[in-house]
Formats: structure tokens, C-alpha cells, sequence
């Protein structure tokens, strides 16, 4: 009996130290469970959140001391303005003033340097077509160009090569507060001077133009038809003739032969034209070919040019394109034709 009694006490003690642990280890994992919870809650909420400044026109010092009190943090660029008052200053943020972020976010700004330029350079001596794309290489980041030209130019005849900047207003050295037009007076080139026309017989359209280049002499092309043994696309005739005295920048006619009758090749032979106003000194020109299908532009003839109606003699497949430009500007472009015996009526 004694046995039975031990071994029933026994027992219950084993049950009641199994319900102890049972319920030690329910409260670990209610524990852990709760730990985890808050951990979670913790991560999810994250940083404290704040409102971002307007920090637009304010000194760069003033806007980090405005970060800084937010518990935010900069990222600073920095670009040219328009005004030498600027530099410094805040131009713009991102994000926007009001914006609600955490903090420790980072807050672009852009800072201005001041003006790109602080006094008026010497730009006498130079070619204005030159000081004309500097300029606009220098402004090409900003929404206004604070430097730019007043036009037509005053021009006038000097020594000096047409195109040269004789004068300029305001002078150089003079300091640049906000936007300036600058005032040209340019050179025609010299007055009145004469020269003697180069002999252009037997040439091609580009080697004649090239002879009258040197001698700074212009051209007017025209075509006929050649006869007997005359090859196709050579000069045959020229007024004045060679030697003779004319002013600098008068025309000389140029006479190039075309193909008697159609070329096996199925190319053309034709003359390009197109008028362009009057320039007060020659300008640079070029007629270039873009054939159909390609990418690249083959160079027919590059001049200088001082306006009116610019002819040139060229041979191209029909469906090519000619490309007529001044100082690397398009003016004009036309497509190349077939001959009119090749045109059926819906194409006329």
C-alpha cells in the first residue's frame, strides 16, 4: 500500500512540473511573439518625418542651417544664372518646399555661380561670324543668353578682311551686371580694289570656283551642250577674259559644257540654282549631295559667297538630295531629278 501511495504522489508531481514548463514556454513564445510585434511596429513607422523648407533665393549657409535643424541633408550642384547677384543664392530644389519626407532624406539644390562672363571682352580683331558662335556655345545651358548682337552690323571698308570687328559698344573691360547687346561695326574688306581674273579654261566647275576663290573673285555658271571632241563638265568659255582687271567680288561667267544626249550611267547633269539675299562681304557656302539611301554627304563645292543667285554645275543619280547651306546653316534643299524625256505624266 505504502508503494501505491509513493508511486501516485509521484506521478502528480510529474504532471504538475510538465504543466510548468507548458506554461514557461507558451509565455517565451507570448514574449517573443510581442518582441517581434514591436520590432515590426518600429521598422514599419521608420524615421521621423518633416517638411521640406523653401530654401529658393536664400544663401546657400542660411539654406543648410534650415536643413540642418530638419535633420536633412543637401545635395548641392552648381550652374551659371543670369544675373551676377545670384552667386550663392539657391535657384532651385527638389523636392518642392512643403514636401513631407523622412528625415535624413537628401534635398537637391542648385546653387548659382554668378554670371558666366563678369566684363565685356575685346572682341575687336576678331571675325564676328566666329564671336557669333562662341556666344552661342557659351549660352547654349541657359534659358537667355546674356550676351548677344545687335543686327544688321554697321559695316565699313577698311584694310582689314571683310568679316573683321572694327568697333564694338559697350567697350571691353566694362563690367556685365544683366543682359547686353553688343554693338558691331565691321569690315567690308578693302575698297575698290581690282584684280586680274585667272585663266579657267579646261577646268571643273570646283576647280574653277576654286581659282576664283584665290583671286576673290565671284561666278555666275551657265551650260550648253558640248560639241566635237569637248568633254562633258569643263569650263569652255569665261567673261572677262583671262588677265583682265575687274573690281574684287565682281562675278565672272562661267561657261561649262553638259552631255550631248543622255548619260549611260543614268545620272544627271544639271545645274543647281538658288538666290540668297545680298551680304555686305562674302560669306562661307556650300552645296553638298546626299545620295539616296546613305548617310553621309559628299562636298560638291565650299566658297565664300556674297549673295544672289548661286549656280553650280553637278552630276547625281535621280532621287539624290542637294544641300544648300551659309555658316553651317540650311538654307535650301531640293531632290534630283530624271531628265524631262524620263518623266512619265503623273510625275509631271
Amino acid at each position: 500500500m505504502a508503494f501505491k501511495a509513493n508511486t501516485g504522489a509521484f506521478e502528480n508531481y510529474v504532471a504538475g512540473h510538465a504543466r510548468l514548463v507548458v506554461v514557461t514556454a507558451l509565455g517565451i513564445l507570448v514574449l517573443a511573439a510581442v518582441a517581434a510585434l514591436l520590432v515590426f511596429f518600429f521598422a514599419i513607422r521608420g524615421a521621423e518625418q518633416a517638411m521640406v523648407p523653401d530654401l529658393r533665393d536664400k544663401e546657400l549657409v542660411s539654406a543648410l542651417q534650415e536643413l540642418q535643424a530638419k535633420e536633412l541633408y543637401p545635395r548641392i550642384q552648381t550652374r551659371y544664372s543670369e544675373s551676377s547677384n545670384d552667386r550663392g543664392f539657391i535657384l532651385e530644389q527638389d523636392p518642392m518646399p512643403g514636401t513631407i519626407v523622412k528625415a535624413g532624406r537628401r534635398i537637391k539644390l542648385i546653387v548659382s555661380q554668378g554670371m558666366v562672363v563678369n566684363n565685356i571682352e575685346d572682341y575687336r580683331g576678331r571675325n564676328i561670324g566666329e564671336v557669333r558662335m562662341d556666344l552661342q556655345a557659351l549660352f547654349a545651358s541657359t534659358s537667355m543668353s546674356l550676351l548677344t548682337i545687335k543686327e544688321p552690323f554697321m559695316y565699313e571698308y577698311s584694310s582689314e578682311e571683310a568679316g573683321t570687328i572694327l568697333q564694338q559698344k559697350p567697350e571691353p573691360g566694362e563690367p556685365v551686371s544683366g543682359p547686353v547687346t553688343l554693338e558691331f561695326v565691321v569690315s567690308r574688306g578693302p575698297a575698290h580694289t581690282m584684280t586680274a581674273t585667272p585663266n579657267l579654261w579646261g577646268l571643273s566647275p570646283a576647280e574653277a570656283v576654286g581659282r576664283l576663290g584665290e583671286a576673290g573673285l565671284g561666278f555666275r555658271f551657265s551650260l550648253r551642250e558640248a560639241r566635237g571632241s569637248e568633254d562633258y563638265g569643263t569650263v569652255v568659255f569665261q567673261e572677262p577674259a583671262r588677265d583682265a582687271a575687274i573690281e574684287s567680288g565682281r562675278p565672272v561667267t562661267v561657261l561649262v559644257t553638259s552631255p550631248a544626249g543622255p548619260l549611260e550611267t543614268g545620272e544627271v547633269f544639271a545645274l543647281f540654282s538658288h538666290t540668297i539675299p545680298e551680304n555686305p562681304y562674302p560669306l562661307s557656302v556650300r552645296l553638298e549631295l546626299l545620295p539616296p539611301g546613305a548617310n553621309s554627304r559628299e562636298l560638291l563645292v565650299r566658297t565664300d559667297f556674297g549673295g544672289g543667285s548661286f549656280t553650280f554645275p553637278y552630276k547625281a543619280v535621280p532621287g539624290a538630295v542637294l544641300i544648300f547651306s551659309m555658316e553651317g546653316r540650311e538654307l535650301h534643299r531640293e531632290t534630283v531629278m530624271p531628265p524631262m524625256d524620263e518623266l512619265s505624266l503623273d510625275e509631271i
